[in-house]
């Protein structure tokens, strides 16, 4: 008897489809019922986000909370990283109470499906993939019916449902190559896609657009991937990616750090976009003026960051328009005279252009050697601390939920429990790489502590992100 999926789409309509014909009968089902966008993170918002490995590595979260921090500085918000490697949607919902919803969030993303839809089974029952798929399915399935029950309870929480970034089953490599696994994930999203809707939970897609950019690649070079060697984790270019899309689905792109338009002729301030301009004169060549944006540029990683993946955070911005719709800090000054000028910053030069450039605008956030944006990348480097310090405490969670919860001593910090965590590690790869982070973390106090530091760090980052006061010069060169 083939499996039924039911979906109540409100208090009088529901639908019970057939898994065989998911595909169809949902868009025909489904089709004029628009997804919910997420809708953008406002003041004092808590979110925290829900997933296996890909999300404890932490930095899509944090790409996606540097954008808040550099854009809307007067927006303080929290994103915190609800990831356990692993971690499938039952395992998601075992830890619910003692991890994510203890963090106190009022928004909440949920995000699996890479580990739901299984590994090495398909080569080990290769005439049984159907077979493979079903039962991945319909588990996955059961497991976020719980999930969903318990969070649909709680209505001052604000769910997203975002897919997971996909397996990339395309790719020129001979590791991990699981022939069947994308479909399999594919039907996860769409019961993932249609609980959304019913629910009124936002969506966010990962899936579809990553697949999308690497088979576009892939046509010219074969190896390209947004995952990396394993075909499963993204590197940093992969979870810039990752961030860029949820922030596109927040609606939050063509968002100007500034857009500054002055008549040089006139000494007229055209247009001033989230900034404030004062002081102008134009005389002599040379056009000055006070500046004050209420954004700042976005700095972006030249630095590859996550073990075995040689991405860098930059490399992304091959695939995705990143800087034409989130990092514009523009000025444009027309009716200069003469070719060449160089533009200033609190006296120092920060680039080289000519009239023509000005006349069109000139993205003062691509350069990197600017005031503000390097005192954007101080929060850069901030936050990473801040990171390295949440790192240590998701090992603990890692490390209570994946092996001692099976033990029978879940949140049981006594030596007992490190002295079992201690003698698994000797054969347990997995146990033993979060091992010492795990101990220096097992005390409450310990935490408490760690806790308090990623607090102020939160608070300086802020602090660090009130933009400052600039006096920009263009001056004629030649």
């Amino acid at each position: 008897m083939p499996h039924i999926y039911t979906y109540k789409i409100d208090n009088l309509t529901e639908i019970m489809i057939k898994r065989s014909l998911l595909p169809l009968l949902l868009l025909i089902s489904l089709s004029a019922m628009a997804q919910k966008n997420p809708a953008p993170f406002k003041d004092g918002d808590r979110i925290i986000f829900a997933g296996n490995s890909i999300t404890e590595a932490g930095f899509y979260p944090n790409y996606i909370w540097l954008y808040y921090i550099t854009h809307f500085p007067e927006r303080k918000i929290e994103v915190m990283n609800g990831g356990i490697g692993g971690d499938v949607a039952k395992q998601i919902y075992t830890r619910l109470e003692g991890d994510l919803l203890a963090k106190k969030p009022n928004v909440l993303i949920v995000t699996f499906g890479m580990n739901d839809s299984k590994y090495f089974e398909y080569g080990m029952h290769k005439d049984k993939v159907d077979s493979v798929r079903k039962a991945a399915v319909d588990s996955s399935y059961k497991s976020f019916q719980l999930i969903e029950q318990k969070l649909n309870a709680l209505p001052n929480i604000q769910k997203i449902m975002m897919t997971s970034s996909p397996y990339d089953e395309t790719m020129k490599n001979e590791k991990n190559y699981f022939p069947g696994k994308w479909k399999t994930m594919e039907e996860i999203i769409r019961f993932q896609k249609a609980a959304a809707t019913k629910d009124n939970w936002a969506y966010v897609d990962l899936f579809y657009p990553m697949t999308a950019m690497e088979q576009k690649i892939q046509k010219d070079d074969s190896t390209f991937t947004l995952t990396g060697p394993d075909r499963i984790h993204p590197g940093n270019a992969g979870h810039f990616v990752m961030a860029y899309l949820f922030l596109k689905a927040q609606q939050l792109a063509n968002q100007p750090i500034a857009d500054i338009s002055i008549d040089a002729t006139k000494n007229k301030v055209l247009q001033s976009r989230n900034c404030t301009v004062s002081n102008l004169s134009s005389k002599n060549n040379t056009v000055s003026f006070t500046y004050l944006a209420k954004s700042l540029p976005y700095p972006i990683d030249t630095i590859s960051r996550i073990w075995g993946n040689p991405q860098k955070q930059n490399e992304a911005l091959q695939v995705i328009p990143f800087i034409k719709e989130f990092d514009q800090e523009i000025l444009t000054v027309k009716g200069l005279k003469g070719n060449n000028y160089s533009i200033s910053i609190d006296g120092n030069e920060v680039t080289k252009c000519t009239a023509q450039a000005l006349d069109t605008g000139v993205n003062l956030a691509s350069l990197s050697n600017t005031p503000q944006y390097q005192q954007a990348k101080a929060i850069m480097d901030l936050q990473l601390k801040r990171k390295e310090l949440e790192d240590k405490m998701r090992a603990y969670y890692w490390i209570n939920y994946d092996y001692l919860n099976s033990k029978g001593m879940l949140f049981n910090d006594s030596q007992v429990a490190l002295d079992s965590v201690t003698n698994a590690a000797k054969k347990d790869f997995f146990v033993a790489s979060k091992k010492d982070a795990y101990t220096e973390t097992r005390l409450q106090s310990t935490r408490d502590k760690i806790q308090q530091q990623m607090n102020e760090m939160r608070d300086e980052m802020y602090k660090m992100a009130k933009p400052a006061t600039h006096t920009i010069t263009v001056t004629q060169v030649d």
